[in-house]
């Protein structure tokens, strides 16, 4: 199986090494090259030769658009994968017009981007929901996203991997009691199928937590003991990689998926299932910080992708949060499954 080599252009630097990160978790891809504007960019096509090229549009000296119309004329052969932060349209058709294969909107690279990557690698085009979401009208003359951008397939660059099995839920709770209740029944199954059980809640929670599955007869000390179950606070892992503030996605993918791996040191075999509970996006939200929890939530979807997962997001959410359709909406889609109670 040959070996997709990748330029990456991006000119912020942390969501560029997210980019290389990300692509450096599959084997067949390596990532050759970096650039942080758009005259770089066509010098690195030039001299690199990449399979792949993974665009930004908003860069300095050129924008993604003219890169990608200069790197046709310099040769057809690399794929253009586009991420940007607008949701536009116009902007995308553009750009599939110039022959890219994919268009990934930044506010969505979290759940995204990987199956971006896998999609063009195999020589589909891959459209983002983020356009379907801002820019999808109803009505007789609408269009779906994947008709107005149709292409004809290429050949792939790559075979594509065994998926990896995992479930991200989302649930939305009326109070503490519905929390509790559910809760403690998800970490209790999890024990009993020998699943390391991971749960990031604020204090109050995790001893609520501990007292409803002790009243269960789940001897849930022991599995503390043995390290099959981690209580965590919530104050506690937002320290480790939020700056200024906001949280710094490197580093959030970083702690979280530390977390995961220290779970999985206690189960029989690096490939075991893990179960976590968590409550860092739910926090943020509270606190006010919605665009920080949505963004939490991707870099949990992200890691959620590498592992063989069972997550579940609890959100008690206030009379305000409620009001808030357009958060609410985003969070949806940051899981595979979205439940209200």
């Amino acid at each position: 199986m040959s070996t997709v080599r990748v330029l990456v252009v991006d000119d912020y630097e942390p969501f560029r090494r997210f980019v290389c990160l990300t692509l450096e978790k599959r084997r067949d891809l390596q990532v050759i090259g970096e650039a942080s504007d758009g005259l770089e960019a066509v010098r690195k096509v030039e001299e690199l030769k990449p399979d792949l090229v993974v665009l930004d549009i908003g860069l300095p000296s050129l924008s993604g658009i003219e890169v990608a119309r200069r790197i046709r004329k310099l040769s057809p052969k690399p794929a253009i994968l586009f991420l940007s932060q607008g949701s536009s349209v116009d902007v995308a058709q553009e750009a599939f017009s110039l022959g890219a294969m994919g268009y990934v909107v930044k506010a969505y690279a979290g759940s995204e981007l990987s199956a971006a990557v896998e999609t063009v690698c195999q020589g589909r085009q891959f459209v983002s929901k983020g356009l379907a979401i801002h820019n999808w009208t109803s009505g007789p003359h609408a269009q779906a996203p994947n008709d107005m951008f149709q292409q004809e397939l290429v050949p792939p660059l790559v075979r594509a991997e065994p998926k990896i099995t995992h479930s991200h839920k989302a649930h939305f709770y009326s109070d503490d009691a519905a929390l509790f209740l559910d809760v403690s029944c998800f970490i209790e199954a999890a024990l009993k199928d020998g699943k390391p059980v991971i749960v990031v809640a604020t204090e109050s929670h995790r001893r609520s937590l501990l007292e409803r599955l002790l009243a269960r007869g789940v001897d849930a000390l022991a599995a503390i003991e043995q390290g099959l179950y981690l209580p965590i606070d919530v104050d506690e892992v937002l320290s480790k990689f939020m700056v200024d503030d906001q949280p710094d996605f490197v580093r959030c993918l970083k702690v979280i998926g530390d977390l995961i791996s220290s779970a999985t040191k206690t189960a029989n075999g690096e490939h075991a299932r893990v179960a976590a509970f968590g409550e860092i996006a739910p926090t943020l939200w509270a606190r006010g910080k919605a665009d920080a929890a949505i963004l939490v939530e991707q870099a949990t979807q992200e890691l959620a992708r590498t592992r063989n997962m069972d997550i579940l997001c609890g959100y008690v959410l206030s009379s305000f949060q409620c009001e808030q359709d357009h958060i609410y909406e985003r969070i949806c889609a940051e899981h595979t499954t979205v439940c209200a109670q």
